[in-house]
């Protein structure tokens, strides 16, 4: 298993000047960091890439959908294909920077509700949007892996085995699942067996606590999560996630208004040798 640091705790657009971070981040043992895709084109990630290169820094990225201009559950065939070629640029965005995971809650506008659950006709437009998305990630070379959110920042997709549901109606082996300790510890009456059920579709991991602060903190059970991770075989990304008050927009999405630690250095240094502790890591 190798270990990531996301990167939304201090940016949505990483740059050369967040080169001297990533170099101490790569100091503190991470093998690589999560990239944001929302700015910028292909060219830009491809300069991001040789940069995370000369730092010996491996990478994935992640990706939301936050303007309703771009919605793949929408009723309007319009506003879905341009959610569906908005999500073509970040997976172009992804393979540029040399990734091969783009994981997030990409199969719904993240923050907008409808004031009930998915309907039926909302689940068949999302699949049907996604599988689009399958076939440019394949000719890619990129696994798009969605993300189940908590009921208060989606609603088409809150548990595992709503998110496995989905991925069964989309069919393509391009739209996997990622598992994030964060969202299941609010939705899951058994985070460890939502785990299990679905490991076959689970190709990414967010090591998130139940605040968002510094893992190892909070009431997240990680003895049995990690017991949990090894059960099943998986030897993929264990990426922190974690949010701070630095990005207004960002932070009123992920609905954070006080600080979780009492610095960024706590989360990804603390953070990587929790996880580092759990895998025998020394």
């Amino acid at each position: 298993m190798q270990i990531g640091m996301n990167m939304f705790l201090w940016t949505t657009n990483v740059g050369r000047d967040h080169e001297e971070l990533l170099a101490d981040i790569r100091a503190t043992g991470f093998d690589g960091v999560e990239i944001p895709v929302f700015e910028g084109g292909p060219d830009d990630y491809a300069g991001l890439a040789r940069m995370l290169d000369g730092l010996d820094l491996d990478r994935t990225a992640v990706s939301a959908l936050g303007d309703p201009a771009f919605d793949l559950v929408s009723a309007d065939a319009q506003v879905r294909a341009a959610a569906v070629a908005r999500m073509k640029e970040v997976v172009d965005c992804t393979a540029a920077l040399g990734a091969q995971v783009v994981a997030g809650p990409l199969h719904s506008v993240l923050g907008q509700f409808s004031g009930s659950g998915p309907t039926e006709d909302e689940l068949e437009r999302a699949a049907n949007s996604l599988r689009q998305v399958g076939e440019h990630a394949a000719a890619a070379e990129v696994i798009v892996a969605l993300e189940a959110l908590n009921r208060f920042e989606c609603y088409l997709v809150n548990t595992m085995d709503d998110l496995a549901a989905l991925l069964r109606r989309i069919e393509h082996p391009n739209l996997r699942a990622m598992y994030d300790t964060f969202h299941a510890n609010i939705e899951e009456t058994d985070p460890q067996g939502a785990l299990r059920r679905n490991a076959d579709d689970v190709v990414h991991i967010h090591i998130s606590e139940n605040d968002r602060g510094v893992p190892g903190r909070g009431n997240i059970p990680w003895d049995e999560t990690f017991a949990t991770i090894r059960d099943i075989g998986y030897d993929g990304w264990l990426t922190i996630e974690s949010f701070g008050r630095g990005l207004p927009d960002l932070a009123a999405a992920t609905k954070v208004w006080r600080d979780f630690a009492e610095s960024p250095e706590a989360v990804y240094r603390e953070g990587y040798a929790h996880i580092a502790g759990h895998l025998g890591r020394h």
